[in-house]
C-alpha cells in the first residue's frame, strides 16, 4: 500500500491502468516503427528529406480526416475545431527537422541528441510544474540513458553543426508536441487536427526545396506507411495514452524506442544481434522498470 503523499507512477493496478500501460506499449512499437520506416526512406532510397515530411504529414491527415468524418455524430464540428496552431507548429518542427538532420547524421548521433533533447524538454517542464522524482527514479533513468549512450556508441561520430541543432530541435518540438497532447479530450480528433494544420507548413517547405526534390516509388511508400500507420494512427495512441502519464514517466519511456528498432532491425532487416545490443538493453528497459515502478514524491 502506498504511503499518504506518494503515488505509483503508473495509476493504480485497476483497468484504466493497464489500459493506459497497453497504449503506451502501442505507442513505443509506433514509433520504433516510423524509425525503421524513416530509416528505410531517407537512407535507402531516392526520395528527398522536404518530399517525405510533406508526403508523411499529407498521409497522416488524409487518413485521420477519412476517420474522424467517418465517425459521424458531429465528427464534422469535431474537425473544424480539432488540434491547435500551437501543436500543429510543434509537430512540423520535429518532422522536418527530424528528417533533414537525419541525412547527415549518424544513426546512433541522432539517436542520443533526439532522445536527449525530448528528455531535457519533458523532464525540465514536469520539474517546472511540481513533479518530484524519488531518488530510486533518478538512478533509473540515468541507467536507462546509460544504456542508451552505450547503445548507440558504434554508431557515434563527430556531428555536423547545422544536422545536430536540427535535431536538437526535432527533440524540443516533439517534447512540446508530447505535453500538449496531455490534456486532449478526443485523441482522433486532435491528432487529426494538428495534422491538417500541419500540411500547408510541410507543403512550404517542400515548395521552398522544389529545386533539391528527388522521388521514386519506395520512397513514397515508405513515407505514406510512416504517415498514415506509425505517425498518424501511433500519434492518436500516444495522445491516449498521456492522459494517465506524467511528463517524466513520458520522457523516460520513449528511451524504449531505439531498443524497439534496434531489435526491429534484427528481425526484419537483417541487422546482427550482440553482445552489446542485448546488455544495453537489459540495462534500458531496466531503468525504465525502476523509473515507472518506483513511487514518486
Amino acid at each position: 500500500m502506498s504511503k499518504p503523499g506518494s503515488h505509483p507512477a503508473f495509476p493504480a493496478p485497476t483497468p484504466y491502468g493497464a489500459r493506459i500501460a497497453m497504449l503506451t506499449v502501442l505507442a513505443m512499437l509506433a514509433f520504433a516503427g516510423n524509425s525503421l520506416l524513416c530509416r528505410l526512406a531517407l537512407k535507402g532510397t531516392q526520395i528527398d528529406a522536404a518530399s517525405f515530411t510533406l508526403v508523411r504529414i499529407a498521409a497522416a491527415a488524409l487518413v485521420l480526416s477519412v476517420i474522424l468524418l467517418a465517425r459521424g455524430g458531429g465528427a464534422r464540428q469535431d474537425f473544424r475545431h480539432a488540434g491547435s496552431w500551437a501543436s500543429a507548429f510543434a509537430l512540423i518542427g520535429y518532422a522536418a527537422a527530424f528528417s533533414f538532420a537525419y541525412v547527415r547524421l549518424a544513426a546512433g548521433t541522432g539517436a542520443l541528441m533526439l532522445f536527449g533533447a525530448v528528455q531535457a524538454t519533458m523532464i525540465g517542464y514536469g520539474i517546472a510544474i511540481g513533479e518530484r522524482l524519488a531518488a530510486m527514479q533518478w538512478l533509473g533513468l540515468s541507467l536507462a540513458l546509460a544504456g542508451l549512450v552505450w547503445l548507440v556508441l558504434p554508431g557515434l561520430a563527430a556531428p555536423d553543426p547545422v544536422s545536430s541543432a536540427l535535431m536538437i530541435v526535432a527533440g524540443i518540438g516533439w517534447g512540446v508536441y508530447s505535453l500538449r497532447g496531455r490534456g486532449q479530450a478526443d485523441p482522433v480528433a486532435a491528432t487529426a487536427g494538428n495534422f491538417v494544420r500541419a500540411l500547408p507548413f510541410a507543403a512550404a517547405l517542400s515548395a521552398a526545396a522544389f529545386a533539391h526534390a528527388r522521388f521514386d516509388a519506395a520512397g513514397f511508400a515508405y513515407a505514406a506507411a510512416s504517415g498514415a500507420l506509425t505517425s498518424g494512427l501511433g500519434y492518436v495512441i500516444w495522445y491516449a495514452a498521456l492522459k494517465g502519464l506524467k511528463p517524466a514517466i513520458a520522457a523516460t519511456v520513449q528511451l524504449s524506442v531505439p531498443v524497439i528498432t534496434a531489435a526491429g532491425g534484427v528481425l526484419l532487416l537483417g541487422e546482427t544481434l550482440g553482445a552489446r545490443l542485448v546488455a544495453s538493453s537489459v540495462a534500458i528497459l531496466g531503468g525504465i522498470a525502476l523509473v515507472v515502478l518506483s513511487k514518486r514524491h
